[in-house]
């Protein structure tokens, strides 16, 4: 599935275009770059699902685990921006953080867009404690480290709105985490707030809708 990118905002479509470069130029091992450095990001065919998502849900509120350099914020603002929609990302790596904000300016879309800086256990808890974001985001994607998978879903879900898509990366890919991945998707799958499906695309994602 391809998204018609002629209907795309220049700014948008240009930036998504030079990140997608770079992450290929990653994968392929032609260039040495850093671990800390590196995009680590979604495909372009999870980021068009998570595109149409938005437009399917007509999501507004959503809230981002592992920002990275922006690629899949970016990907989610183009759709939820014709919402009037507002996007909470949270991002540890400072380094990311900047290069994400030049991203965001460069695509025209920082406005709609809060970035929390800090560690992710963290922020969900003080999110967690406010009253303002219970039951508030309508869709969430989860793209951070493995081994917190499970608190990080487990603090979000009392945060989403009934009838909200909770998205989980590399439910696949990279095989190294796929064990991990396994476990989550059976924590999941035993909760019967939600119904969950595991989708071969991309890395893998893990597609959740909650009930009730």
């Amino acid at each position: 599935m391809k998204i018609r990118r002629k209907n795309m905002k220049t700014s948008i479509f240009n930036v998504l275009e030079k990140l997608e470069k770079q992450s290929s130029l990653e994968k392929s091992r032609k260039v040495d770059v850093p671990p800390n450095e590196r995009m680590l990001a979604i495909t372009k065919e999870t980021g068009e699902i998570l595109n149409m998502l938005i437009r399917l849900k007509n999501a507004k509120n959503m809230l981002e685990v592992g920002m990275s350099v922006g690629y899949s914020t970016i990907w989610c603002a183009e759709a939820i921006i014709e919402n009037d929609g507002k996007i909470i990302t949270i991002e540890q790596n400072s380094e990311k953080i900047k290069r994400a904000k030049e991203n965001f300016q460069d695509a025209n879309i920082s406005d709609i867009i809060t970035i929390q800086e800090g560690l992710a256990i963290q922020i969900l808890r003080n999110l967690s404690l406010d009253e303002k974001y219970k039951n508030f985001f309508d869709f969430v994607l989860i793209d951070a480290d493995k081994e917190n998978v499970i608190e990080y879903f487990d603090m979000i879900l009392p945060l989403v709105s009934i009838g909200g898509v909770i998205i989980t990366d590399n439910m696949l890919y990279p095989e190294k985490y796929r064990e991990e991945m396994k476990k989550f998707s059976s924590h999941i799958k035993s909760n019967q707030n939600v119904r969950t499906i595991t989708s071969p695309i991309g890395n893998g994602e893990e597609i959740t809708i909650k009930l009730r």
